[in-house]
This record gives C-alpha cells, structure tokens and sequence, in this order.
C-alpha cells in the first residue's frame, strides 16, 4: 500500500505519458515529487517503466513550467493573469467572434498529450458542440487515420483479436513497439512481452527500411525501400490466395469481395514487388507462407506510424486487415476475449462481424481539397489552410489542449503564418512551447501526479485499432499523490471548458464517447452528463460519472490501488442465429487505389539525382512527440534530432559524423546533425519528429534540434480522404553546410 520514511511517501501511481499508462510507484519528499519507479506489486506492468516516466520528477519540476497562466502584452511579452479573469477576456472575445463571423470561426485541436487527463478531451468535444462549431480537429488525422478509415471500409469482428501472448507469427510493419509501445506487442513491457513469445516458439515478420531493436529479433527481417509497404502486402495475398493457404471455411462462412480481391492482387507477383521493393524474392515468398502456416494459432499484421506516413495508408492498413481475414485469424467462438472492458462497459464479443460503414464523405466539407469529415475526424493537416483562407466561414479562434502545433503540423512555414494570423489563440500548456510563444493567452493546468489517473482511457484505444489496448481485464485507479507547487494557480483542462461554458451561458452536454466505432459494440449506452455551470464538480466525481456504467465498478478498481486482473469470465459466444453480417476484402475504392499503384512509374520517382535519399520517421526512446526535449534528463547532452545516415552513404558525401548539414526536400530545407547509423539501408536517411524552434530559429539546431514538418508541403501529395499529406519517404538530399 503506502510505505512512511521520515520525510517521504512512496505510493503506487500511474504514468500517462503514453496510451500504455504503467503502474508506477511515485515517492513525494516534502510536498515535491522526487522519484518515480516501476511498481513490482502490480499485476500487469511488474516494476516495468520506461525512460519518460522515470523522469516525470524532472518534467513535475521543470524550472521552466508555467505556474500561473500568461496574457500577452502588446510588445508582444507575456504577463501573468489569474485563471478566472483570463476566462471571463478569452469568453469575451469568443463571444464577439461567434457573434460576427458565426461558430465555425472557432476551431479546437487536440493533441497527444490529452492522453494523461482522461476528462480533458471529452469535455473539449462537450465545449466545440455547444457552441455549435463543427471545426474538431485532432492529431488522429496527422500520423495513422487510415486505421479507422480501413476499419469502416472492411467491418470489425466482433470476436475481437488474437492474444499476442498465445499467437504462432505476428508481422509488423513500419513500427518498432520495443521504443513505441504503439501497436502489436502489448506496451505493457513490450520488451518482455516479445521475449517471452519467441521464447515459446512466435516466429516474428518484420518490414521496415531501418534493422530496428524489434527488426533485429525477427525471424525474417524485409528492408524495403519506403513506401512499398501497400506492394509488400498485396504480394503476400497474392501468394498466400495463389497457393491455398487461406481459411476457406472462415471465407464462406464469414467475408465478402474475395474474388475482387484476389483480382487485386494477382499483378503484384512476388518477383515484381521484389524488384519494385528491393528485397528478395525468396524472403518475400518466405515471410508470407510463414504468417499463413506456421503454428496453429497464428498471430496478426500490426502497420505503425512509418508506414502510415509513407502514403496509401488507407490502403496499407485495409490490406493488413484483408491478409488477416483471409487467413483467419480472429479471436473464434469459445476462446477468451483479449480485451475484455474492465471500467469501460461489457461488451459482447460474437464469432460474427459487424459489416462495413461509412467512413468518409460526410458532415461537415471543407473549403480546400474537397475534404470532410470522416471517421478519423477532421483533416488537422488541412486547419492551417482554414485558419489563413479569407472569406466566409475563415477560422478566426483556435484553441489548443495537449497538442504543439508548431512542432507536429506539417508545413512549418505555413502553420507559423496561421497561427501568427488569427484574432484568437489559446493554448492549454504546463510550459512557453512553440506554440505558446505565439499565443494570447496560455492557460497553465495542473501536471499528471497532481490530478487522479485511471486506466479507461487505455482500455478504449482498441477500438481504433487492432493490437492496441490492455490484453486482459486490468484496471488501476490513482489519486492526486502530490499538490500543485505553493503559490501556484493550475486549472485542470477540463475545468477551463466547463469555466468558458458557464461564462457563456452555453447549453454544455459531456459524453463519454467511445471512438473509432467502439460505441457500436457496447451493452451499455455512452454516459451522459449536463454539465451547465456546474464549477463546482471535481475530478474525481466525474470519473464516477464517466464509469457509471463500468464491467467493474471504479469503486471496487480503486480497492486495488497497484492495479488488479480481474476474474471475467469473457468469452467469445457463439455466432447469433441468423446472423448474415460480412466482413469485406473488396472494396471498391480502395482496391482501385491498389491497382493504381501499378501503373504508377515507381522507378523514375526514385532516380531523381537531385534527391537521392528517402526520409522516413523514427521514434526517440526517452520523449513523447515534443515533450521533454529540453530536459537534461531525458535528452542527455543531445536536445537535437540528427539526420541518421549509413556510414557508406556519409563516406560517399564526405561528411563527418557530428557535421552541420542541410537537410532539403523539394518543398524546403532544414539544417540538421549528421549521425552515422549502419542500420539504415544506404538510400535512406531517419529523423526524429516533433524537435526544433520557430521558423527564425535555424541558428539554435543543436541546442534545440530541427522540424522535420518544415519538409512537407499540404497541397501535394495528400490522402484525398483524410488530408494527411507525405510525411515519410519524402525525397531529399544532404549537403554539408559551415559550422
């Protein structure tokens, strides 16, 4: 439970920093918090924690943390201002703004960081409808929509996944979970959850440009060019179908579009998208007989963030889904759920599908590139365009909760340009980042430790996508563990939404909505709460009301303050007689992307000399996006993002390891740090995301890294659907530049 020393208190807690949320333990030594571990007593997590949460000391007392929120002045300098009469200005002037320009002038996006404040983002949705602004916007739609796209373009099963932890073969594609903890292998202690599993015999596929530490323990390792990861896949349906290795009793009984599918596919021939690829063709033919056959139980296909940002992410994430379907591999009647509900509602998990929905051309249209909303949401990539576009409907008010536009937007340049332009800009912000800087006003809110953490929010990213989630009925709750600094004045996220709403007299309805289609699947309806001026409500009561309709009460996770594996008894029932629902592997829309895709002249785009090296993303260990960047005790000396490069590939250039370079794409350039990395392929070079200053900032690029966004341009080469332009696999070159 609470172990006493003489000036401090260690309690079992909960990191948010990622969608994993560890069990931690979290020691506060004279009302500050000092130390942060693995928790051994916790059932799911067993002492496991990672770099960031072991420095959540450090980022709780960030000397640079805003602990009182800021106004900007008009020479463009901050001043401290209290939180009530910063609400009752920013009110004000959304007011007016309604007023004159009507809803859809103001325009909400939320980030990443939402993820540690589970009420936050819901009562940020609650604030945009009341005031009837359908201008949504989310970081979903700038790494991995497609999941969701594909998702609705296919159908879910509602049997659920198959357990990484009994499964034969998994493949991943352009994502390395050992540092992301994102997808396939469970983020809870991934590195001993796959060591585990290959102990036991899993025999693991891996596909990405770079010898990654998950690449590296993969039986079979494809290093494709970026950007083939849709060809890769089509090609291992094409010799998985033409061979008979599929489920054909599953196809009968359960999918639709085969035929159109295997159509599809039959041009991307092994020997093709080896050539096209680069990889051999024995290994391609290899990797999908292996996935199809070895073991009895085999696993899924997981695509991660750097192949989603590579294009045709829509279809690569629907083709994953089709080569897990056509082999079967869904959790089936009378096996366990793997991820049963524990404070989200019991849902009833069937051997049957839910059919395929609409997942895109509806609500509300944007007024560049024929874009709308979509299941993912609203394309962020496309808010800078809506923010600096004259004319009726122009966003004139943005207001930012856990997210850094400045350093997660593409398009850098232009993103600074609408930002700088609006009437109105609010940030939610625990520090004066990019973003920030540019506000009117930075709402200073309260740190994780400081507010009460549960796990549902973890629970509820399975449904946007396969191999995400809680594999078993986990749940952990934690109170407040240490009080805001002395002096300070925090508001919670939340609470500046229901402030602005009771300022405004709006009409304010929370719902605990359940995303990427979730809310089809529950026993129980969503929760809904008026929340109309109600200031006067804590946290901890609206996680009561937010789990009203929990598998197990909050009450009863709570008793187990190191988190506890519930005994639920889930299993997949039986299909419901009569049930004639389908799974489909043809749509017609997304197969026509496919057969686009041979007709495109792939060998011409790659032997433009002027941009020999292809750009792909990669994650950093120790920091969630931009979080972090600038502490000592997460960055170690280095608060720059290198350019990453094969030694040979550094040797043809004659550049040094640790030179000044410019990185340049065909819309921009950055400068950046040359790093030697032999895991690369020769043609590819790799950068972190999410690093770097404002525009004007170049001269600080190892003080403060470099943007990677500033490469991509948003009209050229986008997802018709989502918006969400080329972010990998961008065409560029390295030239030395004077120190």
């Amino acid at each position: 439970m609470r172990e006493v020393t003489e000036q401090a208190v260690t309690s079992p807690g909960i990191c948010r920093i990622c969608s994993a949320h560890c069990g931690v333990l979290a020691t506060v030594t004279d009302g500050r918090l000092t130390k942060v571990t693995g928790d051994p007593d916790n059932p799911m997590f067993k002492g496991y924690s990672c770099a960031k949460g072991r420095a959540l000391p450090e980022i709780h007392n960030n000397p640079h943390r805003l602990l009182h929120s800021q106004r900007r002045c008009a020479d463009g300098s901050y001043e401290p201002v209290a939180a009530e009469p910063a609400m009752n200005e920013i009110a004000t002037r959304l007011s007016e703004l309604i007023a004159e320009h009507g809803p859809r002038s103001v325009a909400l996006y939320l980030g990443t960081n939402g993820l540690p404040y589970p009420a936050s983002p819901l009562m940020a949705n609650a604030f945009i409808r009341a005031i009837e602004s359908p201008m949504f916007f989310t970081a979903n739609t700038i790494d991995q929509p497609g999941k969701q796209i594909a998702l609705a373009a296919h159908g879910h099963w509602l049997g659920g996944d198959v357990d990484f932890h009994g499964a034969d073969s998994w493949m991943l594609i352009g994502t390395n979970p050992l540092v992301s903890k994102a997808i396939g292998i469970p983020g809870q202690n991934p590195a001993r959850n796959l060591k585990d599993a290959l102990a036991r015999g899993m025999r693991l596929i891996v596909v990405d440009p770079r010898r990654s530490p998950t690449a590296a323990r993969a039986a079979i390792h494809l290093q494709p060019r970026p950007g083939e990861d849709a060809a890769i896949v089509a090609a291992m349906l094409n010799v998985i179908i033409s061979e008979g290795l599929c489920d054909d009793d599953f196809l009968a009984e359960n999918v639709d579009g085969f035929t159109e599918l295997a159509r599809a596919v039959s041009g991307f021939t092994p020997a093709y998208v080896a050539e096209r690829a680069d990889v051999p063709e024995q290994q391609l033919v290899e990797a999908a007989r292996l996935f199809a056959t070895h073991g009895e139980r085999g696993g899924m296909v997981n695509a991660g963030t750097g192949a989603n940002f590579a294009m045709h992410g829509n279809l690569l994430e629907y083709l994953c889904l089709c080569l897990t379907t056509i082999c079967g591999r869904w959790q089936r009647a009378g096996r366990r759920v793997t991820r049963p509900n524990t404070l989200m509602p019991a849902f009833a998990a069937k051997a049957q599908a839910h059919p395929p929905y609409e997942g895109w051309g509806y609500g509300e249209r944007l007024r560049v590139r024929g874009l709308t909303d979509a299941v993912c949401g609203m394309p962020t990539a496309a808010l800078a365009d809506e923010i600096l576009l004259e004319g009726d409907g122009q966003v004139k008010a943005l207001i930012c909760v856990g997210g850094n536009p400045m350093a997660a937007w593409p398009d850098q340049r232009k993103t600074q340009r609408a930002l700088e332009s609006l009437d109105l800009l609010v940030t939610l912000d625990t520090e004066m980042s990019l973003t920030s800087r540019l506000a009117d006003y930075v709402i200073a809110p309260k740190m994780q430790m400081e507010t009460p953490a549960m796990t549902q929010g973890s629970e509820l990213i399975k449904f946007y996508a396969s191999g995400t989630g809680i594999p078993a009925a986990y749940g952990q709750y934690a109170p407040r563990l240490v009080d805001p600094p002395a002096g300070s004045d925090l508001t919670e996220e939340w609470e500046f939404f229901v402030g602005l709403a009771k300022r405004m007299s709006l009409d304010m309805w929370f719902v605990n909505f359940f995303g990427g289609g979730g809310g089809r699947f529950m026993e129980s309806p969503p929760v809904v709460l008026n929340v109309n001026g109600d200031t006067d409500m804590t946290t901890e009561e609206l996680f009561e009301q937010m789990c009203a309709n929990s598998r197990i009460p909050l009450s009863e996770v709570a008793a187990h303050p190191h988190g506890k594996i519930f005994d639920v008894d889930a299993v997949v029932a039986e299909k419901d007689a009569g049930c004639t629902d389908r799974l489909d592997v043809g749509n017609t829309h997304l197969l026509a992307e496919l057969e686009a895709m041979l007709t495109d002249d792939f060998g011409a785009a790659r032997s433009e000399s002027a941009f020999p090296f292809r750009l792909i993303p990669r994650r950093h260990g120790n920091f969630m996006n931009s979080s972090g960047t600038a502490l000592d005790a997460l960055n170690r000396g280095k608060a720059y993002n290198p350019v990453y490069m094969h030694p040979d590939a550094m040797a043809a250039l004659g550049i040094d390891d640790g030179a000044l370079v410019t990185v340049s794409s065909p819309h921009d350039h950055i400068p950046s740090v040359l790093e030697a990395d032999e895991t690369l392929r020769r043609d590819v070079v790799a950068m972190h995301h999410a690093f770097g200053g404002l525009v004007t900032e170049d001269h600080e690029v190892r003080d403060r890294g470099s943007n990677v966004g500033r490469l991509v341009p948003t009209e050229t080469d986008y997802d018709p659907i989502t918006g969400m332009p080329r972010q990998g696999n961008i065409p560029v070159r390295v030239s030395a530049r004077p120190n």
